[in-house]
């Protein structure tokens, strides 16, 4: 028997509303306006994500042995080329994308979390 249900996915990082309008391109959606030190994206259809301010934050490195990446986001994308055309014009940097016979390519948002988008 469960103990809790997914509420949202939280991801810090030093500029919530910036953030908030990356992911608001590339999902959908609208960042909720008001308090910068936490921004909720709604209306975008999937789990609830939201941001919050990290002054110290650090990106994740990736991929690095040394140390984790603790966390990133799986994107089902049905054009993976249409795909990575958006996310980087959003301001994406590219980590693992270069062999086009995977299904799948890592980026970096802005913030420097990893997110793959994986054809669906």
């Amino acid at each position: 028997m469960a103990v809790a249900t997914l509420g949202t996915v939280v991801l810090d990082c030093p500029d919530p509303p910036a953030l908030a309008a990356f992911y608001a391109g590339l999902l959908g959606g609208t960042p909720s306006t008001g308090d910068d030190t936490w921004v909720d994206l709604e209306g975008h259809g999937g789990t609830p994500l939201a941001f919050q301010l990290a002054p110290g934050h650090v990106p994740p490195k990736w991929p690095a042995p040394e140390g984790s990446q603790q966390f990133h986001l799986d994107l089902t994308v049905e054009d993976l080329d249409a795909a990575e055309e958006r996310i980087l014009a959003l301001g994406a940097v590219p980590l693992d994308a270069g062999d086009r016979a995977r299904s799948w390519r890592v980026y970096a948002d802005p913030a420097g979390h990893p997110v793959c988008l994986c054809a669906g």
